[in-house]
């Protein structure tokens, strides 16, 4: 992000000061069984001696929980976590860019600022607040001198309005930056603290992470905590199944170049006054991340330049910003594209498609030419829609344009388990549920979905039959499931039942146990949206009822 792309600290300080802060406290024990049975080790986080260009091992795909429960969240396919045996094709789905993007240009002066014009995510942040039913995005304006807020009713046509910070700006903090991190924090209940920015800026140290907190997410409070010296491209998620932020630290390891660090925390404040030992080696890229197909760039090893990450109904998704290569001496922009890794833990990383999820255009003249990167908050659940916001950057650092744009996916579009003509199963493993109501998302429009249910021991549980079930088709995000002879899925709560799908002519990507018919999953919402009141999905249909009306 720095022109000079400085090297950073791979050195941690004590010497920070925290103001306000309980530095020296140590961090409270967070859970060690994990909703969906994963029983972490004594030592958390795991402590990596070393990071090399292999793949992370993944624990819990190689032993998962004998029962797994699923009342958190939609069960998604994107690993074989769930999956017990199947004859059903795994696809990776990626995103696509909305035809109105760019949706956020710098139009106004104080956009024009620094190096470049510039009205783009550099995570800073992007969320539904249930509050007042508006899509609100704090963005880089200016080139690393500003951040900006703006609205939106639809989550397309933004707009910036004139705010009291700087008369007649929509400037929020004037404060020479790099990485900002704006995180609606739901779950706080002094509300003078709904809002906390973690923002990297400057001070005689060098790179430090500075936390302030809002109540609007417009007038910012002054600093609460200051971090050692990290690295300039630091972000930071919470995660709500262990009850932790993170901190996503960049740093540099020798051979991989940028690489992250990862430090949790229970209490934000407190988490900011790290000693040198507690930051631990995380991840970095490796030898399956894709190379620049240019030419003169092509044999420079990718390097992880940012992970942000979001707690997504049952799993945590992480948002890999992959660097590859940065053709200066040309005067063209760095080439980052945004790929996808999926945590069961919030630790280990499953990166099972190398395909940039959100990628650039090499195109003249596209307002994502390079440079794409993620948004703080992850996606926002619209509807039958996740909303990707990431930057994207002209072709030239001399004359271009830094933007935002909005990639769209289907609602646990990651990855779909499908079928041709021939009919597929696919077997659970052991799970337990306490929910009555069974939920798929399903596209058939030409084949049909049927399920069973077996027992322990692999027989088929009366009532629940693939003759007693209902078939289900066409194309649905939410759809129940429905046997003859039961009104429910009652008399199988609580108990270890394996689900097995038959699936003919189409694609499923997700399944769940909902408590009602609402179809409401339990399951995380990201960076929420319409219809959705807090951090989970308890809305279920009348969700999709709100993004519609809002969307029309």
């Amino acid at each position: 992000m720095v022109p000079k792309d400085i090297l950073v600290l791979a050195m941690f300080s004590l010497s920070a000061v925290v103001p306000g802060s309980a530095a020296a406290a140590e961090p409270e024990r967070a859970p060690a069984m994990l909703p969906n049975g994963l029983r972490l080790p004594n030592q958390w986080p795991p402590r990596p001696q070393s990071l090399t260009r292999e793949p992370m091992e993944v624990p819990c795909l190689k032993s998962p929980p004998a029962v797994i429960p699923i009342d958190v969240g939609r069960q998604l396919f994107v690993d074989d976590f769930l999956i017990d045996r199947t004859t059903l094709r795994r696809t990776f789905h990626q995103a696509e860019y909305h035809p109105a993007c760019p949706v956020l240009k710098p139009d106004r002066p104080w956009e024009r600022e620094g190096a470049l014009p510039t009205a783009m995510v550099f995570s800073d942040g992007v969320w539904f607040d249930p509050a007042d039913g508006l899509f609100k995005m704090w963005y880089m304006g200016g080139y690393t001198t500003t951040t900006c807020y703006a609205t939106s009713k639809d989550g397309i046509r933004w707009e910036k309005p004139s705010l009291d910070v700087e008369p007649g700006t929509n400037i929020v903090l004037r404060q020479g930056r790099d990485s900002v991190t704006v995180w609606l924090d739901l779950r706080e209940s002094d509300l003078k603290r709904r809002f906390k920015m973690f923002a990297v800026q400057r001070d005689g140290r060098g790179w430090v992470v500075v936390l302030r907190v809002s109540a609007d997410g417009i007038h910012w409070s002054k600093p609460l905590a200051t971090s050692p010296p990290t690295g300039d491209r630091t972000t930071v998620f919470y995660n709500p199944f262990r009850g932790v932020w993170v901190y996503s630290l960049r740093s540099d390891y020798s051979g991989l170049g940028r690489t992250r660090r990862y430090r949790e925390h229970p209490d934000a404040v407190a988490g900011l006054a790290w000693r040198d030992s507690e930051p631990v080696l995380w991840v970095g890229a490796d030898r399956l991340d894709p190379h620049n197909p240019n030419p003169e760039l092509r044999n420079v090893a990718p390097q992880l330049y940012n992970l942000d990450a979001v707690a997504y109904e049952s799993l945590i998704l992480g948002l890999f910003s992959i660097w590859q290569g940065d053709p200066a001496q040309r005067g063209f922009q760095k080439r980052n594209e945004v790929l996808l890794g999926f945590s069961r833990d919030g630790f280990h990383w499953h990166r099972p498609d190398r395909h940039p999820f959100a990628g650039v255009n090499e195109s003249d003249g596209a307002w994502n030419w390079a440079n794409v990167q993620s948004a703080g908050g992850g996606c926002l659940v619209v509807g039958d829609k996740l909303y990707f916001y990431v930057s994207g950057r002209q072709q030239s650092r001399k004359t271009g344009h830094n933007t935002t744009g909005l990639a769209i996916l289907r609602r646990d579009g990651f990855a779909s388990m499908d079928a041709g003509s021939d009919e597929g199963t696919l077997t659970t493993r052991a799970v337990r549920f306490g929910g009555k109501h069974l939920f798929v998302n399903l596209v058939a429009p030409k084949g049909e979905l049927r399920v069973e249910l077996l027992d322990d021991k692999g027989r088929v549980l009366e009532p629940f039959t693939r003759a007693n079930c209902t078939p289900s088709s066409g194309d649905s995000t939410l759809a129940e499931v429905k046997w003859s002879g039961a009104d429910d899925l009652s008399s199988v709560s609580g108990k270890a039942v394996r689900f097995r799908f038959h699936l003919r002519s189409g694609s499923l990507y997700s399944f769940w146990v909902s408590p009602d018919r609402s179809g409401a999953s339990h399951g995380y919402v990201a960076a929420g949206g319409p219809g959705l009141t807090g951090p989970m999905d308890t809305a279920g249909q009348a969700a999709y009822a709100a993004a519609r009306k809002l969307t029309e």
